[in-house]
């Protein structure tokens, strides 16, 4: 199969085996996003070597239960068991766990536990100590015509969700993510710093909770989105003249700048959540932050299924966030693409 890979610094579309499904569902894949990450793996950060990618809507192809390898077959001719709505096989093979089938559209959640340690015995191996991670951690990734995750992460993907929005589910799970760490009120005043993919999301999503919002970016085509959306817009400078007005600043930039203007904007006992890993060293006036009182949150990977029924009911808007599509053989082209300034999300298709 083709699949786009980070191996020895060199980035390139190559051509490798199927991955072995070993107890796991394989994914034929119809469509990945290039996240940010991907770029910043490309040059060199976490150490990563193989296929990239993280965001995907696919459909199963195989997977192996109790035992009994089940395949999505397609249409046969001549088949007497025939083939049902949306190409699934009308088999008397097992249901497979959490009823998913072969032939089943599905995306799937990129942190891939252990699932023996108590995280995981709880339900959550976002951080398993052993965990892999979808083309992050010791697992290749989506940027490719197949993948393999455990049965246990996968998650069909509604009829009313076309693939073009299902490959977002991951980034808006991570908005979502906001919400599970801290409390968000009609009444909490909230800023987001960051008028990226991310702070777009992040954006919406605090929307849907009915709390006032305030997006602050660079960027005003950008900021327009959000605007569309009933979303108040604020251009940096703008920003800076609204100094502890927010009780929650959601810092989705990924810059110091941001760091520090987040500070700025919070009220004392105010809440800072971090969204975006920070690359270069971030100076941090830890006494400001003692003398405030301000409660500093990290918030990385968020549940699918909020993300979902957000995307099936058409409360947050993606189509916007797409700036333009590849072929998977031209993922090198798309990567580099996808690292110009003011372009959005770009997405592959094997």
């Amino acid at each position: 199969m083709k699949a786009l890979r980070y191996e020895n610094e060199n980035l390139a579309v190559a051509d490798v085996p199927r991955p072995e499904v070993n107890g796991e569902a394989l994914v034929r894949v119809t469509l990945s996003g290039i996240c940010n990450t991907d770029l910043e793996i490309a040059r060199g950060y976490a150490g990563f070597q193989g296929t990239l990618g993280h965001e995907f809507v696919g459909v199963i192809e195989s997977v192996r239960a109790d035992g009994v390898l089940a395949r999505h077959r397609g249409p046969q001719a001549g088949s007497p068991l025939g083939v049902g709505r949306l190409g699934r096989p009308q088999s008397t093979e097992p249901l497979l766990t959490r009823g998913l089938r072969p032939g089943d559209r599905v995306v799937g959640e990129i942190n891939a536990g252990c699932g023996l340690c108590d995280l995981c015995r709880s339900g959550d191996s976002r951080h398993c100590p052993g965990r892999t991670v979808l083309g992050i951690v010791g697992r290749d990734g989506a940027h490719a015509e197949f993948l393999k995750l455990p049965i246990v992460n996968l998650l069909p993907v509604p009829d009313e969700i076309p693939d073009e929005q299902a490959v977002f589910t991951e980034p808006l799970a991570a908005a979502c993510g906001i919400l599970e760490r801290t409390s968000i009120a009609r009444d909490t005043r909230v800023a987001v710093i960051g008028d990226g993919k991310l702070g777009l999301l992040c954006a919406q999503v605090v929307a849907t909770t009915g709390a006032p919002v305030t997006l602050i970016g660079r960027h005003e085509r950008k900021l327009q989105i959000a605007a569309r959306r009933g979303i108040e817009t604020a251009i940096v400078n703008q920003a800076t003249k609204r100094a502890r007005e927010f009780d929650v600043v959601v810092e989705a930039s990924g810059s110091p700048t941001g760091f520090a203007l987040a500070l700025d904007l919070l009220r004392p006992r105010g809440v800072l959540v971090l969204k975006s890993t920070f690359h270069d060293a971030t100076d941090i006036d830890a006494a400001r932050i003692v003398v405030d009182e301000i409660s500093v949150i990290g918030s990385r990977c968020g549940r699918f299924a909020p993300a979902l029924e957000f995307l099936k009911h058409n409360k947050i808007d993606v189509q916007d966030l797409i700036s333009e599509e590849f072929a998977l053989t031209d993922g090198v082209s798309a990567m580099a693409r996808a690292a110009e300034s003011g372009v959005m999300k770009v997405l592959l298709r094997p």
